[in-house]
């Protein structure tokens, strides 16, 4: 299994980040599962949905957690964010390993057709029809499109990952996914307790799925650029509200500086977009100051033509300067081929 190097400036930056607010989240998400097991503080209807949509949120925010455990930027130990993210993927019922390898992959090749990731929308050879009828299962059934979606890097015939050790790492992986789940499944039917499993557990995890997909929309389709800072809508919140949102899932909205630099720590990233729109005045980088200004820009692209890449209308990408297994300081610089950035 790879582990992300750093240099000695991105390590201090990591260990000198102040991470513990942000995990709010994951108690609260307990207290939220906790109530809906125990009918706190009532059987009422309107206390059962609030409890639902709280702790949906809850596990919305633990997926952005998980993606900065991928990204072993969590906090200034690796191996902090190896097992936590183990954890968390066992929960969601996407091996941690597959979604690092993917997501590596998604960095450096956003919106092309090796972007894993992405696929239907970055993937050319997809039809139109295909891509229209595939992001509603993507957008309403996330729950089970993310552990299909990510796990065709593995089960592909034409999979990347070919290091034998590595697969039996991931097949170890699913392995303990499947014991598990089994074992909560068996437990819960013997004493009859499934429809409890489902109205605790699934109800929200599906509900974050959805608030999930929708992101991962917002954030890429439609786009066409292969230039991390132009290939993405970054959110810059002006509003109580996304600020709150952005701090609780690690910064993740301010998507452009995040893609290009996959290192650095979550709370330089907002300094990182202003550096550039700074040093680049007469760029229009697709910054937003809310996400729902984000979301109406991305509708189009959902209703008539879900894509990226060449399938929004690009040509087809030049050659990297090398090949990729890991995450590096700068996609632009380190990665994508000069004839493919534009304005960074």
């Amino acid at each position: 299994m790879s582990v992300t190097q750093f240099t000695e400036q991105e390590l201090k930056d990591l260990e000198e980040k102040t991470t513990i607010p942000r995990f709010l989240f994951l108690p609260m998400g307990l207290l939220g599962l906790w109530c809906l097991a125990v009918y706190w503080p009532s059987h009422a209807i309107g206390w059962q949905i609030f409890w639902t949509l709280f702790t949906s949120y809850c596990l919305f925010c633990w997926t952005s957690c998980f993606h900065e455990c991928s990204h072993h930027t969590l906090s200034g130990s690796k191996y902090a964010s190896i097992w936590l993210g183990r954890i968390l993927g066992t929960a969601m019922f996407v091996p941690y390993t597959i979604y690092r390898e993917s997501h590596i992959r998604h960095h450096a090749y956003l919106n092309k057709p090796s972007d894993w990731e992405l696929w239907p929308y970055s993937d050319p050879s997809t039809s139109l029809r295909f891509r229209r009828v595939f992001i509603w299962f993507d957008l309403l059934m996330g729950l089970f499109m993310a552990p299909y979606i990510y796990g065709r890097i593995f089960w592909h015939k034409d999979s990347p990952l070919t290091d034998p050790k590595l697969r039996r790492t991931i097949r170890y992986e699913y392995a303990f996914m499947v014991l598990f789940w089994g074992s909560v499944l068996g437990t819960c039917a013997y004493f009859g307790t499934v429809w409890d499993l489902v109205r605790v557990w699934f109800l929200p995890h599906y509900l974050a799925g959805i608030y999930q997909n929708t992101r991962k929309f917002t954030e890429h389709l439609g786009m066409s650029s292969y230039d991390p800072m132009l290939g993405t809508r970054t959110v810059v919140g002006s509003n109580i509200i996304t600020k709150w949102c952005t701090y609780f899932n690690f910064d993740i909205f301010v998507h452009g500086p995040h893609h290009r630099h996959p290192r650095i720590a979550h709370n330089l990233l907002l300094q990182k977009m202003d550096d550039y729109q700074e040093q680049n005045p007469d760029v229009k980088y697709p910054v937003f100051s809310s996400y729902w200004g984000a979301i109406i820009d991305m509708a189009p692209s959902f209703i008539k033509k879900p894509g990226v890449g060449m399938n929004a209308g690009a040509p087809p990408p030049a050659k990297e300067k090398k090949q990729i297994d890991n995450f590096v300081q700068d996609v632009a610089k380190e990665v994508l081929a000069d004839t493919d950035t534009s304005g960074s």
